[in-house]
C-alpha cells in the first residue's frame, strides 16, 4: 500500500500543479483546503492553517506532506500549524516549498519590513519543520513566472514604471518547481536541497519590458533607488540562484500568457 500524501495549498497556483502529478504516480492524494472543492480521485478536506481549524483531521493517516500553501505574509505560522498537526499524526516526512533568498535576505524594521517580510516569514517556516523532528526536505524556489507577470501587469497600468534600480530576478516556471515537489515527496528527506530557478536572471527592467512589448504597450521607466539593508542584498543578488537554471523561459511564458 502507497503512503498517502496530503498536499497543502493543493488549489493553489503550486498545488494544483503537484496533485495531478502524484496522482499519476498512482499514489493516495488528499488535499487540505480552506473551502469544499471537487477534485477527481483525491479527497480534499476543509481547514485552516492560519486559525488550525479543520488541520487536525486532514493529517490522520498521513504519512507524507507537501507543504505549498503560502501567502502574502504569515508563513511561518502556518508552518508552525502544519508541525502542529503533523507531529502527533506520526507523518515521517515533510516536503516544504520556500524561497531563494530566505536565508540571506536580512529583514530590519520600517521599510525593509513592510517590502521583505515575505523572506523572513519564509524562513521562519523553514526553520519550524527543521526543528520538529520529523524527516524534512527543503527546496527554494525564485519567484514564480505567474507572480512577475502580475507584478508586470500592475506596474503597466501607470503611465510612468517605476524600475528599482539594480534589483534583478530569475522567474521560474511553476510546473519545474512542482516536478521536483513530486520527485522529493515519492523518495526519503532529504533535508536541505538545491534550488529550483528559472534560466535567465533579468533586471526588473528588462522584465517589464518584455512583458510591455508583448502586450503591445509603451512605458516609460523611471529608475528608483530604494533604501535599506534587504534593498542592497537584494541588488547584491540575494534572490537570485548560483544554480543551473530549468523550466519556461520568461520570454516563451509571458508569449503564451498574452496570446491566451
Amino acid at each position: 500500500m502507497t503512503a498517502r500524501i496530503l498536499v497543502t495549498g493543493g488549489t493553489g497556483t503550486l498545488g494544483q500543479l503537484v496533485v495531478p502529478r502524484l496522482t499519476q504516480a498512482a499514489r493516495d492524494v488528499r488535499v487540505l483546503s480552506r473551502s469544499a472543492r471537487e477534485i477527481d480521485g483525491v479527497e480534499v478536506v476543509v481547514g485552516d492553517l492560519a486559525t488550525g481549524q479543520g488541520v487536525d483531521k486532514a493529517f490522520d493517516g498521513v504519512e507524507v506532506v507537501v507543504h505549498c500553501a503560502g501567502s502574502a505574509k504569515g508563513d511561518d505560522e502556518k508552518a508552525r500549524q502544519v508541525v502542529k498537526a503533523a507531529v502527533p499524526a506520526g507523518v515521517r516526512h515533510i516536503v516544504n516549498v520556500s524561497v531563494v533568498g530566505a536565508d540571506t535576505l536580512p529583514v530590519v524594521s520600517g521599510l525593509d519590513r513592510a517590502m521583505f517580510g515575505y523572506f523572513a516569514a519564509k524562513r521562519g517556516a523553514e526553520v519550524a519543520i527543521e526543528q520538529a523532528g520529523v524527516g524534512w526536505s527543503n527546496l527554494r524556489a525564485t519567484q514564480f513566472h505567474d507572480l512577475a507577470f502580475s507584478v508586470a501587469e500592475q506596474v503597466a497600468k501607470s503611465p510612468v514604471v517605476p524600475a528599482p534600480s539594480g534589483f534583478k530576478v530569475q522567474p521560474v516556471d511553476p510546473a519545474a518547481v512542482a516536478d521536483r515537489l513530486v520527485e522529493l515527496a515519492l523518495g526519503t528527506p532529504q533535508g536541505q536541497v538545491a534550488d529550483v530557478a528559472g534560466p535567465r536572471t533579468y533586471t526588473f527592467k528588462e522584465m517589464v519590458g518584455i512583458y510591455l512589448r508583448a502586450a503591445g504597450k509603451r512605458r516609460l521607466m523611471l529608475p528608483l533607488w530604494m533604501p535599506g539593508q534587504a534593498a542592497a542584498a537584494y541588488r547584491a543578488g540575494a534572490n537570485l540562484s548560483s544554480g543551473q537554471g530549468t523550466g519556461r523561459s520568461w520570454e516563451e511564458f509571458v508569449a503564451a500568457k498574452v496570446a491566451r
